[in-house]
């Protein structure tokens, strides 16, 4: 039987527990995977996608971290874990299937446990995206995942969600505006 380890490893589709719903994810570097994930929601490519991350180092390649200045670090980080995603300036190579048409990258980490094993143990993020078709509401638990959608995800994590009511807050880091609440 595969594992979520290796259907990551192998550019599978895995749904997982995130906060408050199931997302859908893959390997952030494997572009394959990523336009595969974005067919399956039939989500367009210039959104762009959120990176979930187990620890802030895992977020560093993706990331431009001289981007965000001495005296707003502390705030940044302060916010993790769990309930915002914050965009902050992306590293130059990082995959514009990843950013959509911006030069920002939307990132959280988090405190799920299926979420933080996975991503230590490949010591990176995973692409993070709702488990529901464009438009519909999203799964809040694995049950709930659409059998449209089932049918096209290589692995479930059959985990819990940390039970929070809304999908997390989208904000820009430095400013600490909500785009999205």
């Amino acid at each position: 039987m595969t594992t979520a380890l290796e259907t990551f490893q192998q550019g599978g589709i895995l749904a997982y527990p995130t906060e408050a719903v199931f997302g859908l994810g893959c390997d952030p570097d494997n572009d394959e995977a990523i336009n595969k994930l974005l067919s399956i929601k039939s989500r367009p490519a210039d959104k762009g996608l959120i990176l979930l991350a187990g620890n802030y180092s895992q977020l560093l390649p993706y990331i431009d971290d001289s981007k965000i200045p001495q005296d707003k670090r502390f705030a940044v980080l302060s916010r993790w874990p769990d309930g915002i995603t914050q965009i902050v300036a992306k590293n130059p190579d990082t995959s514009n299937l990843l950013t959509g048409r911006f030069d920002t990258i939307a990132v959280r980490v988090t405190s799920q446990p299926d979420v933080v094993a996975l991503c230590l143990a490949t010591n990176k993020p995973i692409v993070s995206t709702s488990a529901n078709l464009s438009g519909k509401p999203p799964a809040k638990t694995w049950q709930e995942i659409p059998n449209e959608l089932a049918d096209k995800i290589d692995f479930i994590i059959k985990g819990k969600t940390l039970g929070f009511d809304q999908p997390s807050t989208i904000i820009d880091a430095l400013s600490g505006d909500v785009i999205r609440s």
